[in-house]
């Protein structure tokens, strides 16, 4: 594997450049992808699927918000295009 393409990488990528955006706001998965595997399409596009997964496991934990057409949706429902979301701080 790819020291990239690490599950706790992509995680911590997610939730950094998530968090960098604001909770008002939404990342691609692919510029986590890019941020990760750079510009070079043949490196970041295999990172994709990865990506969704580790976006799924943290939205199931509570960390990201997944949204589709600006909507949270479960991650059981999901399909096709998405973006990230982090969780806004309620504290």
């Amino acid at each position: 594997m790819k020291p990239f393409a690490d599950p706790a990488r992509i995680a911590a990528a997610i939730v950094d450049l998530a968090a960098a955006r604001g909770a008002d706001k939404t990342i691609c998965p692919s510029e986590v992808a890019r941020h990760l595997g750079g510009q070079d399409e043949a490196a970041w596009r295999p990172l994709m699927d990865p990506i969704r997964e580790q976006a799924t496991k943290l939205a199931d934990e509570g960390a990201i918000l997944i949204k589709q057409g600006g909507t949270p949706v479960d991650t059981k429902d999901l399909s096709g295009i998405y973006r990230i979301a982090i969780v806004k701080d309620t504290r």
